[in-house]
């Protein structure tokens, strides 16, 4: 057995069940190792950062990893970004680098580059096979590494001679790290709080939003009379009617601080303290007052299920206070805009679905909205590095073919990712895409103003995507995805009822 069939075979066998794949030359016995075992799903993508995001969208849905096969450096790198989104997200994934034979490395090839630097710059484990005997037990350890609690991003660097040498062995992925117990001393302090104070915030992210933690955490604030916020961008919550009302942290600074500073304490449950994405001049350092006490109920790595249930035995047994449900959004006609854009959505969208949300500056009506959408799971852009949406679709479609995927998509963030649209159609995967498409980085256009800048020729002809516009029809079309554009809210109703309800992907594109 080779080095190469080892690690494969160590993969199924540990329940590995897709790889996303951008193969080249030092990759090529790794191939031919996955044309002769059965159980791993070799998923081709055109550009690396397919992969990756597919990978963390995979993580996300099924919290377990899959692979990537990425090539050399320069392979590698095209992936860092989504790489960068899924650490940030705690989305197990292994990628798996080839590497120039242990003897070619830094010979002066074309390719050379500094694979480990990279690899270490945006996972959390990271090793450099030396030979095929290890080579199994390095993919074992990546696996653990990766399916821990919270998830993590492993990276393991093949070189091609320990693919092809022979005396590989088959190991097996078994323990993988737990979420640890929380803290009861910072349990009783929350308790202390919550029943001394009326203005306590809770603010929710990583597996609080999970729906277990959620429903307790909702149970917490509807007896403590404690608001509940989540994570301005969170990598997965379980929303939509019959789950607890979240609010989400506002992304500008100017918006969060006011909601930060009405409370008395802010209490974390599965995230950290919020920062605003960017420093701004004459912007706070921090985001919460100095005045207002933090406490960590239970930190990313700390069970928020066992901390809410425990701070829920510590409160007063009081009738709890009756929250209205959201009402079921009806659905708007008439000309589209994004109030009615996302008023449409929240409709629309079929029970228990996926929502692969990077619809950017065009969605912040329908995370309203959909407060009263049937149940779904909503996965957000959560490193910020843009072209996760269609991607991250691809791999939730292919981690729960069950359950149809919605991807909210801005045309800007989507032209990082287009090639997605192939593998999409490779894959018959039902994945409803949608693109807001107002030909324009709107995001950079409001932080400059913001910034007190006027737009002048060079800022507007760097956020302008309209000269020439891009056709998401044509596009997606000679991609092998059924597209349509519509422009009415009634033809985007329609059209979304015949995509939810036809396999395989489709593509509408949307003016805004």
């Amino acid at each position: 057995m080779n080095g190469a069939q080892s690690l494969v075979q160590t993969a199924v066998a540990s329940g590995i069940e897709v790889c996303f794949a951008n193969p080249g030359t030092t990759e090529v016995t790794l191939m031919a190792a996955l044309d002769a075992m059965c159980g791993i799903k070799p998923v081709l993508c055109l550009t690396e950062g397919v992969c990756a995001g597919a990978a963390d969208g995979f993580g996300r849905m099924r919290d377990w990893p899959a692979l990537t096969l990425t090539h050399l450096g320069p392979g590698f790198a095209n992936a860092i970004a989504q790489v960068h989104n899924a650490r940030r997200a705690h989305s197990p994934v292994v990628n798996i680098i080839g590497q120039q034979a242990t003897w070619h490395v830094a010979g002066g090839s074309v390719l050379d580059m500094d694979v480990e630097g990279l690899a270490r710059s945006v996972s959390d484990w990271t090793c450099s096979s030396g030979q095929a005997a290890t080579l199994g037990d390095d993919l074992r350890q990546a696996i653990e590494s990766a399916a821990g609690q919270p998830g993590q991003v492993a990276t393991l660097i093949v070189p091609a001679d320990c693919q092809w040498e022979e005396g590989g062995r088959v190991e097996l992925a078994r323990a993988v790290r737990k979420l640890r117990s929380p803290n009861p001393a910072n349990i009783e302090a929350v308790a202390a709080r919550l029943r001394d104070s009326s203005r306590v915030l809770l603010l929710l992210g990583g597996a609080a939003l999970r729906e277990a933690p959620l429903r307790l955490a909702g149970e917490v604030a509807a007896r403590s009379g404690a608001r509940l916020f989540c994570e301005t961008f969170p990598a997965r919550a379980e929303r939509g009617r019959g789950r607890p009302l979240l609010t989400r942290l506002p992304y500008f600074p100017e918006q969060a601080q006011p909601i930060l500073a009405s409370a008395s304490d802010l209490v974390l449950v599965g995230t950290r303290e919020p920062v605003a994405t960017f420093g701004y001049a004459g912007g706070p350092r921090r985001l919460v007052p100095p005045n207002v006490a933090v406490h960590s109920l239970a930190s990313a790595e700390e069970n928020p299920e066992r901390a809410l249930a425990a701070l829920l035995e510590l409160l007063p047994k009081r009738s709890p206070v009756t929250r209205d449900e959201p009402a079921p959004p009806p659905c708007p006609s008439g000309a589209l805009d994004v109030h009615s854009f996302g008023g449409v959505l929240a409709a629309c969208q079929p029970d228990h679905a996926i929502v692969v949300d990077e619809s950017a500056t065009s969605g912040g009506p329908y995370a309203l909205l959909s407060h009263g959408a049937k149940p779904f799971s909503h996965l957000n852009l959560t490193g910020g590095a843009i072209g996760f949406g269609l991607p991250c679709a691809l791999g939730a479609a292919l981690a729960c073919p069950e359950r149809p995927v919605l991807a909210l998509q801005a045309d800007g963030g989507g032209l990082y990712s287009t090639s997605a649209l192939w593998s999409l159609a490779r894959e018959g995967a039902n994945v409803t895409v949608v693109v807001c498409a107002n030909q324009a980085y709107r995001i950079l256009r409001m932080e400059t103003s913001r910034a007190g800048h006027r737009l002048g020729h060079a800022s507007t002809t760097l956020t302008d995507l309209s000269t020439p516009r891009v056709d998401w029809v044509a596009l997606a079309r000679s991609l092998g995805v059924p597209a349509e554009r519509v422009e009415d809210a009634t033809d985007l109703a329609g059209r979304l009822e015949t995509a939810f309800e036809e396999p395989g992907p489709h593509l509408i594109e949307v003016p805004l």
